[in-house]
């Protein structure tokens, strides 16, 4: 793999596999664009990733199918080439051994990142897509007729600079429209030969899935797995390995981009979603006699690591009967709720409480100014885009007392009208944040963690230890 054109794209791309990456992997990170970009709810029902190499499904989506393999139907893996190409001219393997070694290698990657998923082996010939196009459309077309309707579909993205990526890209995309099913694509070449300038990057149209700790891991060990591609066959220059480092450095990261067509990203959001609900229920989620939510506060109070706080700001209050609980372990408390209705159900709860102030406000907009030596996010992140949500995190981070801690609890399971899910809301608090965390609590319908600027355990602070 060592030259390739892209003709889907403006001008011809053109790299060589065996060269340094053009830009390093930090260039892109730490492009002002990159933290602004929209996520991409993870995919449902039926979904069916397609590599055009043994590979491919890890380096460009294993951070994905990890993800999906915890959250719903293991997805399906088909691979079109069988990779014996990767080494012309090796003294150490030949063609038929390559195909047997990558052959294992794909099934004990996806096994490292999906242990339900299956994995189809199409056997086209290794750089060879193009000639072969008609008879992978028909073997593909195979593989999706056989287990059902498909609701996404993952290929490899055409502008990628790879010709068999372009091929597999545009036959994909074709039976996608065919089917009515989800089209994702994942670049994978553009991270070594492109520049976040450049034209041809589609930052319009990428989207983000961020990934858990975990699946992250299992991503780096599926890459692992394939041992003749990161590691040198034998010493012999032509048994070198084909994915150098830098292009793995720029794939081992904490989110997998992708490219979506015609997906308008979710924005936060707006005040007429919260004035239009409270119009209908005086109490929408049930605070005042759900148990769920009565045991959820008392989880949020006892992971608090202070028996006290100073001031203390509580995003999106509500009717405020998480904030009266508040009131009785701080000095001076703002809770703020974009809803005026709200608002007003909340002052009347807290009439009594003098060193409570409840306003109408977005922190989304405006911040207020601190410092804080407690902040409280419940179930308020999946309401935000996932850039207002990191905007906003960084600004609190910002207004932190030294020693200050930021609460999050939130609800798991995907809601259609939110921008974000509960995870995604933790992981980009997490990062946006860059806190130590002193609580992690895990269950299937909630999580909740705590981050602070004190990296003690409540045992040294109360002089347990």
């Amino acid at each position: 793999m060592v030259t390739a054109d892209g003709p889907t794209t403006p001008a011809p791309v053109r790299f060589d596999a065996r060269e340094p990456a053009t830009t390093p992997a930090s260039a892109w990170s730490d492009d002002p664009r990159w933290a602004e970009l929209p996520a991409l709810p993870l995919p449902t029902g039926r979904t069916v990733v397609v590599a055009a190499h043994p590979d491919d499904e890890t380096l460009g989506v294993g951070g994905l199918l990890a993800e999906l393999a915890t959250r719903g139907p293991a997805p399906e893996v088909v691979v079109l080439t069988d990779g014996a190409a990767s080494h012309p001219g090796s003294p150490t393997l030949t063609p038929d051994d390559l195909v047997r070694v990558r052959a294992d290698e794909v099934r004990e990657a996806v096994r490292r990142l999906s242990p339900g998923s299956t994995v189809v082996l199409l056997g086209h010939p290794d750089g060879g897509l193009r000639e072969a196009r008609d008879d992978v459309e028909r073997d593909l077309r195979r593989v999706l007729d056989a287990g059902g309707p498909v609701d996404t579909l993952v290929v490899p993205w055409r502008g990628d600079g790879h010709r068999d990526h372009r091929v597999a890209g545009e036959v994909g995309a074709a039976l996608a429209a065919e089917r009515g099913a989800r089209l994702v694509e994942y670049p994978l070449w553009l991270w070594h030969w492109g520049t976040p300038d450049d034209p041809r990057v589609p930052w319009d149209r990428l989207r983000v899935v961020d990934l858990s700790d975990a699946s992250a891991l299992r991503r780096r060990r599926a890459t692992d797995a394939h041992r003749s591609q990161v590691h040198p066959l034998s010493p012999d220059p032509r048994d070198a390995a084909v994915l150098r480092p830098d292009l793995l450095a720029a794939l081992d990261r904490d989110v997998e981009v992708l490219v979506v067509e015609d997906d308008a990203p979710r924005p936060t959001l707006a005040r007429e979603f919260f004035d239009a609900t409270y119009a209908r229920h005086d109490d929408p989620w049930g605070f005042e006699d759900r148990w769920y939510e009565e045991r959820k506060r008392d989880l949020t109070l006892a992971a608090l690591p202070d028996a006290r706080f100073g001031r203390v700001l509580e995003v999106g209050c509500s009717i405020g009967v998480l904030t009266a609980r508040l009131a009785d372990r701080c000095d001076d408390l703002l809770a703020l709720d974009v809803a005026p209705a709200a608002v007003d159900r909340a002052r009347e709860r807290l009439a009594g409480a003098p060193h409570v102030r409840v306003e109408v406000g977005d922190v989304s907009a405006a911040v207020p100014d601190g410092p804080w030596d407690l902040v409280v996010l419940s179930e308020v992140g999946y309401y935000l885009s996932r850039a207002d949500l990191h905007r906003t995190a960084t600004r609190l981070r910002e207004r932190l007392a030294p020693g200050g801690a930021v609460v999050a609890v939130h609800w798991r399971h995907p809601v259609a009208a939110y921008p974000l899910g509960g995870d995604d809301v933790h992981r980009v608090l997490a990062r946006a944040l860059d806190l130590p965390r002193l609580v992690r609590h895990e269950e299937a319908d909630l999580l909740l963690d705590v981050w602070s600027a004190d990296p003690r355990s409540v045992a040294r602070r109360t002089g347990l230890l």
